[in-house]
């Protein structure tokens, strides 16, 4: 089937960016080698839908080269790159997905790269998987199972679990601790900020940054903005998460209070309606929001448009609501992931981690393919270990070996 790109043109910047990250993503690189060289995934499917920018495009050419027939989608309206699209169009792979798409072109592309009936899915935040299940079942002819990239996703994939009606099984990849302890901490902290500063060009020293949800993604946004000098508070519903957030030096207080004083609110809990109504009507003036969550309903963007008597884009990715008092706040990228709609998303290094833990999931669920129940599993231990060691060596560190002495001390039973 042909490929739905904007511009086929854009294909040479494309591919210089999926040359630039390659040459950082060590763990990745051993793993395409090895797969490339035995042809793990010859003749199979395989549909990508995650955020289309380098860092997924090298993933997809991984299992290319590897024999498999790849088909590419985003996972999010604003986070596809066209050159990137271009770019693995001209590489050979088939794409469907180009930037600020509808959500009917969004889903078009879903159900196209459905139509090629995958044998494997990588997906992120789950709306692959819901198509499976609802309106297209007909597409799991030949499935096996898939990998799901992060935290939204996984959260769907244990409401079907629980529900006793997922149909095929799900890695969760976000729950290996080579994706969550360094994709989820350091490439959202840096990723976000990124996605700010790049987008405001203002200084975030000295300003009252709220984070709500302080998991592994607040957990790194708020690290980032304490570096980067601002007063940093955190919402919480989670009483454990909320003295962590304590312990690790920030305020803890509701929204409704951080509403009050808040210069710049970010969200990275996976709930919807984390900021409404009520909290826009107490906002300051100039106040600064956005979303780093999988999706678009953790900063109430209907009750923002309800309560504004004005609304314009300012400059790209910057939209200014202005209330009845005249105070004006400020959503960037829509209230989608800022550090994808409005910037290039996680750092390559952190993205190795996280890519060869999702070219390790598909391989296990092919291999394992007669044996997997319906159920959402996680990876084995041993795998995370060895692509931390992979990328150990790749930094150029060693770390100590237990003897065989100390092993016995460890495990012995009196």
């Amino acid at each position: 089937m042909k490929s739905l790109i904007k511009d086929i043109n854009l294909a040479v910047e494309g591919r210089k960016k999926i040359d630039w990250v390659a040459n950082f993503m060590p763990a990745l690189n051993e793993l395409a080698e090895e797969f490339t060289k035995n042809q793990t995934f010859k003749g199979k499917t395989v549909v990508v839908s995650v955020h289309l920018e380098a860092k997924t495009a090298y993933l997809a050419t991984v299992f290319a080269k590897a024999g498999a027939e790849v088909i590419v989608t985003g996972s999010n309206p604003l986070s596809t790159q066209d050159d990137v699209a271009a770019g693995l169009v001209d590489m050979g792979l088939t794409v469907y997905a180009w930037h600020d798409c509808t959500e009917e072109e969004y889903f078009m592309f879903l159900n196209k790269a459905l139509d090629h009936k995958p044998h494997i899915i990588i997906d992120d935040g789950g709306d692959l998987v819901n198509l499976l299940h609802t309106t297209r079942q007909d597409a799991k002819e030949r499935l096996i199972g898939g990998a799901e990239e992060t935290t939204t996703g996984v959260h769907r994939l244990y409401a079907l679990e629980h529900a006793n009606q997922l149909t095929f099984p799900m890695i969760a990849v976000n729950d290996s601790y080579c994706k969550y302890l360094f994709d989820n901490r350091y490439g959202t902290g840096q990723s976000v900020w990124d996605g700010i500063m790049r987008t405001t060009n203002l200084i975030v020293a000295g300003k009252n940054v709220v984070v709500a949800g302080y998991g592994w993604c607040g957990k790194g946004v708020a690290m980032r903005a304490k570096g980067l000098g601002a007063h940093v508070y955190v919402t919480e519903v989670d009483p454990i998460k909320a003295i962590e957030a304590i312990f690790d030096g920030f305020k803890v207080l509701p929204m409704d209070e951080a509403a009050k004083i808040g210069d710049i609110f970010i969200t990275v809990t996976g709930c919807k309606d984390v900021i409404r109504k009520h909290h826009f009507e107490t906002m300051k003036d100039g106040a600064i929001m956005c979303n780093a969550g999988h999706f678009d309903c953790e900063v109430n963007g209907v009750e923002l448009k309800e309560l504004a008597v004005e609304h314009h884009n300012v400059r790209k990715n910057i939209e200014c609501y202005t209330m009845k008092n005249g105070v004006r706040l400020y959503l960037l990228a829509e209230g989608r992931l800022v550090n994808l709609a409005a910037g290039d998303g996680h750092a390559a290094e952190v993205m190795d981690l996280s890519f060869a833990m999702q070219a390790l999931a598909a391989e296990y669920i092919m291999n394992h393919s007669t044996t997997l129940e319906n159920k959402v599993y996680v990876l084995p231990h041993e795998l995370d270990i060895r692509i931390a060691s992979i990328k150990l060596a790749a930094l150029g560190y060693a770390i100590d070996t237990l003897t065989q002495e100390q092993i016995d001390y460890l495990t012995k039973v009196n």
